[in-house]
């Protein structure tokens, strides 16, 4: 483990190691699951219930998890037994995906959809309860979609317009893209006609691919952020984000290029704070995506999504993963790279920080696929290296760090972390570079060279 010696850093512990994974092959699901395991989960819909304190992750497939501590989950089986007649007789299918929910007055308003698989006769219902675990009763359709129109009907998320109270719903997977459409506060059901106006979309020659919309307001930023998928969520997904200052946008990203460009040969529209990653010695993992993102009462922020083992070969399973995340200077989402164990942010000593990386540069690429990481070395006297690159660094915060090599700088967050696959507290590394381009590290052990025999 890096060591920290004589160190005042508080490290988070957690208590015990997460659920392993459970043996899968296709065509196989096995009996059992563990009730703690949060295998299997996919497009989770992070929320905070304020009567219970509980958090809630919904997920597709009718599952829903709950937790204390963001840390330890529960499987608590499923939120509904069935779509609603109306929509099955529409889609043809019986399946819930993507929910995602919000407490208007007393009322928990849970938002679902109903489709199949690479089509746009698709539903988005409402069912309604007065308790977060339910029963929820649908009360009506939001959304019917097929392939006459430009959009798919599924992936809904529901945002209160901050100016008004207003509530809206953003929607979309593939195709035209992803829509914005208010809804009536009273009812919870659309409250216009059409489709709504289009806040993101991607090119046809990548397949149209962005889905998973979610849009939250940061108060402290001022900028309402749009988080979408780009790319296909059992290999290339990564998550990116546009912002603007008014919930129907545009939403730029942070060379000032609108979501809804189709210019964009280089895959490189929209600020990405995560994608397929691997830290030397560690599991690689592929496609986060289907984000969605949590305040907590404490003004702390998470990212919660589903992510796979690394295999472009063979289908893999998903499960959940959450991330603190921080915003930069400029007000960018970046994530603590190793997944949330109850760490804060706090002063950081020098001496803490020198020592040896595995650092990620999060650049976007096309397709995706799965960032290395290589060494980075921060010496006591200012020195930086990074494999051939040369420069110099220095402690530019309590807990911020600057690096400089050539015309390019790099300002990162230093954090307590804990490392799950080690099972070992350490520090890591996150920010961005002059480019805009998100930074991962991790400080590792350096291994002493073997004794000589005499």
């Amino acid at each position: 483990m890096a060591v920290f010696e004589d160190c005042n850093i508080q490290f988070p512990h957690p208590e015990k190691p997460p659920a392993g994974k459970p043996e899968f092959h296709p065509g196989f699901h096995p009996s059992e699951v563990p009730e703690d395991s949060v295998w299997f989960a996919h497009d989770p819909a992070i929320f905070k219930d304020p009567d219970s304190g509980y958090y809630y992750a919904y997920c597709t497939h009718y599952v829903y998890y709950r937790s204390r501590d963001l840390i330890n989950w529960e499987n608590r089986g499923k939120v509904m037994e069935s779509v609603p007649k109306e929509a099955e007789e529409w889609t043809h299918s019986k399946d819930m995906w993507a929910p995602d929910i919000i407490k208007v007055g007393k009322e928990y308003r849970l938002y679902c959809s109903n489709s199949s698989w690479g089509v746009q006769q698709s539903v988005i219902f409402l069912a309604v309860s007065d308790c977060a675990e339910g029963p929820f009763v649908p009360r009506g359709i939001v959304l019917k979609t097929d392939e006459t129109m430009p959009v798919n009907g599924i992936d809904a998320n529901l945002i209160v317009e901050e100016e008004t109270g207003d509530i809206y719903m953003v929607y979309g997977s593939f195709w035209g893209g992803c829509h914005l459409l208010k809804l009536d506060k009273e009812t919870g059901l659309a409250a216009e006609p059409g489709v709504g106006i289009c806040l993101a979309r991607r090119p046809k020659f990548m397949d149209t691919a962005v889905e998973g919309p979610y849009i939250r307001y940061n108060r402290e930023t001022g900028y309402y952020y749009l988080f979408v998928s780009y790319g296909s969520l059992n290999s290339d997904y990564s998550i990116r984000v546009g912002r603007s200052r008014s919930l129907a946008g545009p939403y730029l990203d942070h060379n000032g290029r609108e979501m809804t460009d189709l210019d964009d040969v280089e895959n490189s529209i929209g600020f990405m704070p995560a994608c397929g990653y691997h830290f030397e010695g560690d599991t690689a993992y592929m496609g986060p995506g289907h984000n969605s993102v949590l305040c907590d009462d404490d003004g702390r922020w998470y990212l919660v999504c589903h992510i796979r083992e690394a295999d472009f070969k063979r289908p893999q399973i998903s499960t959940m993963h959450i991330y603190q995340m921080f915003f930069t200077e400029d007000g960018w989402p970046v994530l603590n790279p190793m997944r949330y164990a109850g760490e804060r942010r706090q002063k950081i000593e020098k001496k803490d920080i020198v020592g040896q990386y595995d650092r990620i540069r999060l650049a976007p690429l096309m397709p995706q696929g799965v960032a290395d990481s290589v060494s980075l070395k921060l010496k006591e006297s200012g020195r930086m290296e990074c494999c051939s690159i040369i420069g110099t660094w220095e402690v530019s915060g309590e807990d911020t760090i600057t690096l400089s090599y050539g015309p390019i700088k790099e300002t990162l967050i230093v954090c307590p972390a804990f490392d799950w696959e080690k099972m070992e507290p350490t520090l890591s590394l996150t920010g961005t570079d002059s480019k805009g381009i998100c930074i991962w590290g991790r400080k590792v052990t350096v291994p002493k060279p073997p004794e000589k025999k005499a």
